[in-house]
């Protein structure tokens, strides 16, 4: 696959992390890329009092070496061998901070369960890591595995989605990979039933651009399918997902989005709230 040299894993001891590592020592597989669990902490400002504490410090990071060992003893029971590293702040930060100082090519994190407000928010540690970072990022569910077999790709044309495009083509050519490329219309029935002229135009215009994709990806050998979905874009995508038992799903994402926005959640934030797979944000 030669796409990513240099994986960075957010790891915290959760199963979720856990299962994260996992994965992506499964995606390095044989080509020996770089992997570094990186575990952030909580900054200690020197201004905190306990009361019969004198080492506050030292109770503060305790957890340390029992993550670092505990990343260390995943890697070896996978058969691979992974750096480790502890950083001080806020988690999103010092993620998106070390990927950049590291060259990291991929940020693999893990997601936990499925409760409501996680799907409204996906997490703000991961939403806020996506909205940061230019790196690629990798969700993986808390029981999802990474596979190659039926990937799933979600476009809307733009050039974001385009990136996600070429990752998910590639993907597939190396892996041997079926593909599925999706556009969703997203219109209200009121909508429909008030302009249905510019609900065909605009199912027209997602059909250009699957041809587009199809033609690329024919031309890499890839086998694919192509779909024109109405409805709302997140639920759509994961019904597809579904539909398909896709092992992966690839999408882009504009990044850098304000904070207002990250609360709201994004279509590509309520897709990895909500997908039962993992899901690539790709960059262009």
């Amino acid at each position: 696959m030669g796409k990513y040299r240099r994986l960075l894993i957010s790891f915290d001891g959760s199963e979720s992390s856990r299962n994260a590592l996992k994965q992506a020592i499964k995606l390095a597989g044989a080509e020996k890329e770089w992997i570094e669990a990186l575990s952030v902490m909580p900054a200690y400002e020197g201004d905190i009092e306990f009361i019969g504490v004198s080492d506050i410090k030292g109770v503060l990071e305790g957890p340390k070496e029992k993550l670092l060992a505990e990343a260390k003893d995943i890697a070896g029971a996978e058969g691979a061998e992974i750096m480790t590293d502890i950083e001080y702040g806020k988690v999103y930060e010092r993620i998106v901070d070390v990927a950049d100082k590291k060259d990291c090519d991929l940020i693999v994190m893990g997601r936990r369960g499925l409760d409501r407000v996680e799907r409204m928010l996906m997490g703000s540690v991961t939403s806020r890591v996506i909205g940061h970072t230019h790196k690629d990022v990798l969700v993986v569910p808390r029981d999802a595995t990474i596979g190659w077999k039926n990937i799933l790709l979600a476009t809307d044309g733009s050039k974001y989605s385009m990136a996600a495009a070429e990752h998910a083509v590639n993907f597939a050519s190396s892996y041997g990979g079926d593909l599925t490329a999706v556009s969703v219309v997203d219109v209200t029935d009121e909508f429909y039933a008030q302009a249905p002229h510019l609900v065909e135009r605009m199912g027209e215009k997602a059909k250009e651009f699957l041809e587009d994709i199809k033609r690329k990806a024919e031309a890499s050998g890839v086998k694919i399918e192509t779909a024109v979905r109405e409805g709302n874009t997140y639920e759509k995508i994961v019904d597809l997902a579904d539909e398909k038992s896709a092992d992966i799903i690839f999408m882009g994402s504009h990044g850098m989005t304000g904070l207002k926005k990250l609360l709201m959640g994004s279509i590509t934030e309520k897709v990895i709230g909500h997908a039962s797979c993992s899901v690539m944000v790709a960059r262009p």
